[in-house]
């Protein structure tokens, strides 16, 4: 039974944080009284840090020089051996493993291998205490890589937290009206703030900083009254409504620190998220008002019994502008509160990192979830479960420090393209080894540590850098990076002039030819013509210089041997006979020859490795003819033409349906008509036999089609041997629809024109009716609305005559 890992660490991590070696197994020294299962674990312990023996491959491509050679792979070494290479042999084999080179004839000091190296620049030692004068917590400070791509580096980076090392902590109270009991105990916990932080060191600071949320609708009642004084209204201690305030810079006087925060009330909003990510974000950016030190363990103890509001909600009240991660604060205030969105949960997590602070979230238990979802994507973060009157926020505050003191992460900035880093911490409770970060949990104060850091670089590069660095704390590490390439090579001085045919000079091994000349061995003067315009001449269109088997010399391929000693052809070494197609590990099966990459086969086999035997049983059809004549037997088996069907090539899924393709031919062969009629024997040859029936009796499918007269064909179609030829069978009557009967159409035309002009007559007459019906109604109306006047004529005298007796008296 294995027993745990941690088992022995415990055991022996007081010796191992003692031995500045200290590797990840540290119970080494136990080997000898391990069980089978420790000693399978040590194992692979070993093979995972690098302990075991890697297999050497060199992958090859376009080798020209020593450089080609180096940037081909890390295990890829150059021999620089004069005349290493055999005629006809290219200058490429110069390029391989070092095994390989050995084994070939090459000298241990003929080959060249450019190899890592790392240079300590700034590696000033580790600080004891926080009395020193410059304090020290990671070295080196700064190192040089040299490095071949490929090729991984690994060094050590020490740490070891200063004892008493200075503790600037910034309180962020949530000052929204259900805070109001939690702002009554804070008054009253300054001292005990200040003695829990002196249990670290006596160089602690505590500032002060309020929020509440953006004062715009929906987030604030934007009355003026509201706005002034946003509480409830029998609450008279009540300030007005604000986004993010500084009240008190980090400071160590504790009599500060309590006048300023009793000067604090209770403000109010609308909505339960509050701007935390914005107090947050303007305490981390505005450094020079908040009073960070250069060198201190900054904190952010954020109380709060809400959510948050983050980057988009702005939206509800029209605030589009992003946050801009900068410091807007006068006059202590927050002024672009109503201006810009809230930071997103990354801006805020890079600014805390890049301003080495760590967050520590008091909440309530309501929130602890949401603020624990929040602390995962902020590194080197806590969260605490606040009391509901925030009675136990010093305690909270003490366990959170101590955690995040005894938790040491190394990570890196951003790195340049083609650069990987991975961590493998050496300390007592390590974590899981990582190309992001290395993590070591419990480490006390004053006690040092490592991380084995291992840098691998996949191209050429120079003036590269970055940086590695705990979070939270201001020590960094600057790796300058540059790599190894080119190989340096002087010349080789030779007594033999005929090496470089005297037009050159040894380097590394092959010539450098002077200028008008070139070739292996500059043999070949290019004169007053172009290198370039020689070397066309080599090479096939989109193709390689000669295949990448032979060199260009004046034009002209000089082709390579092979692998087994035989020569490459053509005229661009396009051809060998050793690369064709295997069957049963066998060249062209054994049953042929390899001629310039294809088999030729011998008189009995075919195949194109010459696999199969000649034979053609398989492949024929009923009428003896091969694959129906729509395709080839190959091995005996058919290989049809496009669309047509194994086993025999029969049927074809895809092609067009001949009952409707045929159609024309039927009937110009059959009734004389169509389109082909003028040239039907020429067009349609591929009906090889045709026959009028007056019952149709192939076992085909019956076809049913209606040609250019409208009138429907009946006939069947019979596919011969080959392609598009058939024989058909016509039935000789056709279903045509009967003549169109022209007094019917006639009498029909009349009876239609005759029946549209009445519905017209009577569509005016009753056009003309509404009309006069029209104007009536509208003449009554008019006369009813008209006034006649009562008068006499003066001239008019009636006919009836009176007179009176003047001497009646009426009695």
């Amino acid at each position: 039974m294995c027993l745990k890992a941690d088992t022995c660490f415990q055991s022996d991590s007081q010796r191992a944080s003692e031995i500045p070696e200290f590797q990840s197994a540290v119970c080494v020294y136990h080997f000898q009284e391990m069980d089978p299962c420790w000693l399978f674990l040590f194992f692979l312990l070993m093979a995972r840090d690098g302990s075991c023996n890697q297999e050497e491959i060199c992958s090859k491509s376009m080798i020209n020089s020593c450089s080609d050679c180096i940037r081909s792979g890390p295990f890829c070494v150059w021999c620089k051996k004069l005349n290493f290479t055999k005629p006809g042999e290219q200058e490429a084999v110069r390029c391989d493993t070092r095994a390989t080179l050995l084994k070939n004839g090459c000298e241990d000091e003929d080959i060249i291998s450019p190899e890592n190296s790392m240079t300590k620049d700034k590696a000033e030692p580790l600080s004891d205490s926080f009395t020193q004068q410059k304090l020290i917590q990671l070295s080196p400070q700064k190192i040089s890589l040299s490095l071949r791509p490929g090729s991984p580096e690994t060094f050590r980076v020490s740490f070891k937290r200063v004892q008493g090392y200075p503790v600037d902590l910034y309180y962020l109270m949530d000052l929204s009206y259900s805070m109001k009991d939690d702002l009554k105990n804070i008054k009253e916990l300054g001292a005990q703030l200040f003695a829990a932080l002196k249990k670290f060191t006596e160089h602690a600071q505590i500032g002060f900083g309020a929020f509440v949320d953006k004062t715009v609708l929906p987030y604030t009642n934007t009355n003026e009254e509201k706005l002034q004084k946003p509480c409830d209204e029998d609450y008279q201690q009540c300030q007005a409504a604000f986004g993010y305030r500084h009240v008190l810079n980090l400071t160590s006087s504790e009599r500060e620190f309590k006048k300023k925060v009793n000067q604090q009330f209770i403000s109010g909003n609308l909505d339960p998220p509050e701007g935390s990510l914005d107090a947050m974000m303007q305490a981390a950016v505005c450094g020079d008002k908040i009073g960070w030190r250069n060198s201190s363990t900054r904190l952010i103890v954020l109380t709060t019994d809400a959510g948050f509001h983050m980057a988009g909600d702005g939206k509800l009240a029209g605030i589009l502008t992003p946050n801009d991660e900068q410091c807007h604060m006068t006059d202590n205030l927050y002024v672009q509160s109503s201006h810009m969105d809230y930071p997103s949960v990354g801006q805020l997590a890079t600014q805390l990192s890049k301003n080495n602070i760590q967050p520590i979230f008091a909440v309530t238990k309501e929130v602890v979830k949401v603020y624990q979802e929040l602390s995962k994507m902020i590194p080197t973060s806590e969260v605490g479960v606040l009391s509901a009157d925030s009675g136990n926020v010093v305690q909270l505050i003490e366990r959170a420090y101590r955690r995040l003191s005894s938790k040491v992460t190394l990570t890196h900035g951003n790195l340049p393209n083609g650069v990987r880093v991975s961590y493998t911490p050496l300390c007592a409770k390590p974590g899981p080894s990582g190309e992001n970060e290395g993590v070591c949990d419990d480490v006390p104060v004053a006690h040092e540590i490592a991380f084995n850091v291992t840098v691998t670089v996949d191209s050429c590069m120079t003036g590269e850098s970055f940086t590695i660095r705990p979070l939270g704390i201001k020590d960094t590490l600057t790796v300058s990076l540059s790599t190894e390439c080119d190989c340096k090579c002087p010349e080789q001085p030779t007594t033999d002039n005929t090496v470089c045919s005297g037009q050159g000079q040894v380097t590394c091994g092959i010539c450098s030819c002077n200028d008008g000349y070139v070739g292996q061995f500059c043999n070949c003067a290019v004169g007053d013509k172009d290198e370039q315009s020689l070397r066309i001449h080599c090479h096939k269109p989109n193709s390689t210089e000669c295949e990448g088997r032979g060199d260009c010399v004046c034009g002209r391929c000089q082709c390579h041997t092979t692998e087994s000693g035989s020569n490459y052809y053509g005229k661009y070494c396009q051809c060998d006979d050793e690369h064709c197609e295997k069957f049963q590990n066998k060249l062209c099966g054994g049953n042929g020859k390899c001629i310039c990459g294809k088999c030729e086969c011998n008189p009995d086999y075919e195949g194109s490795a010459c696999q199969c035997k000649k034979s053609s049983l398989s492949c024929l059809a009923e009428d003896g003819s091969e694959c129906n004549g729509r395709g080839k037997c190959k091995c005996d088996r058919c290989e049809c033409i496009e669309g047509y069907q194994r086993p025999r090539c029969l049927t074809c899924l895809s092609c067009p349906k001949p009952c409707r393709t045929k159609l024309n031919c039927i009937e110009c062969l059959g009734f004389q008509s169509g389109p082909f009629k003028k040239n039907c024997t020429s067009s349609c040859g591929s009906i090889i036999h045709w026959s009028m029936v007056d019952q149709l009796n192939f076992t085909t499918k019956e076809c049913e089609q209606k040609d250019s007269q409208d009138c429907w064909v009946k006939f069947k179609l019979e596919q011969l041997t080959g392609v598009d030829r058939f024989r058909a069978q016509i039935l000789e009557k056709r279903d045509c629809p009967a003549p169109p009967s022209v007094v019917a159409i006639i009498a029909g035309s009349l009876a239609s024109v005759a029946l549209i002009g009445i519905l017209l007559l009577m569509l005016i007459k009753v056009l003309l009716y509404f009309k006069d019906l029209k104007e009536y109604k509208k003449f009554e109306n008019e006369k009813k609305k008209s006034k006649w006047a009562e008068a006499d004529n003066p001239l008019f005298k009636g006919a009836t005559t009176t007179v009176a007796n003047p001497f009646f008296t009426g009695e």
